[in-house]
């Protein structure tokens, strides 16, 4: 284990953090000493950066709630309504996650990415191979914003090729920011203001505007279609929509062109443009992958294994928040009924080690970026296709990459690049 999550990363990523939000990146490692179990810090409550607490809290559902104040249900119930609290953390949870499990399988991923981003990534092998720029930041929002198009029927703009103008999906991409925005300051509080409140009511209006009609007229293969022959309803459908507007919009985007930094930054694209090129990949833990190519078993792809390893270091969603229902003890410490609870995700993930892109399963932070439970991202497979599309596209020709420039988004809830300008090395 790293002695410190800051020293395991790199230092683009720790400006990268401090540039979103100085405060938190300060808790991300300035309090890892004291967290590395569990403590209680003045104005944020419970903190701890331990990946086995923190995934026992996650799959605590009967002693810590999504929906008490600290969690993300408790914020979005006052925006969507109170009918959310059961969507999120009520008996109406597992029944919807039930009926809605097969909307986001690795195979249904695939056919959302064909449908949402068409030839764009096409286009981009060619522009890479020609020796043009990319950037990859303004990359990860175009595609991010088709697909919540796509996904919502929004009505927007198209191109002749019947995708949404790369305009068009900005737009939608920074509305959804717009909304990620209004939870900046809640780590010390998920209480909104009526301001907050209203500017966020009127966001998710505005986003979700196409759903109704695609929820009755949408065929079955389209998500909206999905939903209605699932039996879920219109409500539903339109919280659902919500949900994935605000989880899966910075966090894949940010994810994605983090990830590129990475693998350009350490040096591991070389590790993995070595391991794309193999016909065979060597199974981790055989004399030859002890030379340093590790793949792990099952995995016949090794960018699979750069999008986990890649989501482990990043992990957008830096903190994840509970409330307390009831008096429990963790970690040897007494945590009562109405406290809260942050886990460092970012934190506990980081610190199992610097960025390695054939690194093995890290069983003990298996997938906490994710977070765990009965609240495990529902989006996750698609999150994970979406990252490993955009590498392949700009990796297949097995020629390394360079950052040619970069900038940082400022204020902002997830962590990410404003520009990330990448070409042939």
């Amino acid at each position: 284990m790293a002695k410190s999550p800051r020293r395991a990363t790199t230092p683009a990523e720790r400006k990268l953090l401090w540039r979103a939000r100085p405060v938190m990146a300060a808790v991300l490692w300035g309090s890892y000493p004291f967290v590395k179990n569990i403590a209680k810090i003045p104005k944020l409550g419970w903190v701890s950066a331990n990946p086995r607490l923190g995934r026992e809290i996650l799959t605590n559902p009967r002693d810590f709630t999504i929906i008490g104040e600290g969690g993300v249900g408790h914020l979005w119930a006052q925006v969507l309504g109170a009918w959310v609290l059961d969507l999120f953390d009520g008996p109406g949870h597992h029944d919807l996650r039930s009926r809605t499990r097969e909307l986001f399988t690795e195979a249904a991923a695939q056919t959302m990415i064909e449908q949402a981003w068409g030839n764009r990534l096409k286009t981009v092998r060619e522009r890479v191979r020609a020796g043009q720029s990319i950037d990859v930041a303004r990359l990860a929002r175009v595609l991010v914003g088709s697909m919540i198009i796509s996904l919502l029927g929004l009505p927007r703009e198209r191109a002749a090729d019947g995708l949404p103008t790369e305009e068009a999906a900005l737009a939608v991409f920074n509305t959804g920011e717009h909304l990620a925005k209004i939870a900046l300051g809640s780590a010390g509080s998920t209480h909104l203001d009526p301001a907050q409140v209203a500017r966020a009511k009127k966001i998710v209006a505005e986003l979700t505007v196409g759903v109704p009609q695609g929820w009755r007229e949408a065929e079955d293969d389209k998500l909206l279609g999905r939903c209605r022959e699932l039996g879920v309803t219109l409500e539903e459908t339109t919280g659902l929509a919500s949900l994935l507007m605000v989880a899966g919009t910075e966090t894949s985007a940010s994810a994605m062109a983090r990830i590129t930094a990475l693998l350009i930054d350490t040096g591991e694209q070389h590790r993995l443009i070595e391991a794309m090129q193999k016909p065979e990949f060597v199974p981790a833990g055989s004399p030859a992958g002890a030379a340093g190519r590790l793949i792990n078993p099952g995995e016949a792809d090794p960018v699979e294994n750069v999008v986990r390893e890649g989501l482990r270091m990043t992990s957008p969603a830096s903190v994840i928040g509970r409330g307390v229902v009831n008096n429990v003890e963790v970690g040897g410490k007494l945590l009562r009924a109405g406290e809260r609870v942050m886990i460092l995700t970012w934190s506990a993930n980081a610190a199992a080690g610097k960025f390695q892109a054939d690194r093995p399963y890290v069983r003990e932070n298996r997938q906490l970026w994710f977070g765990a439970g009965r609240h495990l991202c529902l989006g996750a497979a698609l999150a994970r296709a979406e990252i490993g599309h955009l590498l392949h596209a700009l990796w297949d020709d097995a020629a390394p990459l360079r950052v040619v420039k970069r900038s940082e988004q400022r204020r902002v809830l997830v962590p990410g690049y404003e520009q990330l300008l990448v070409a042939r090395a």
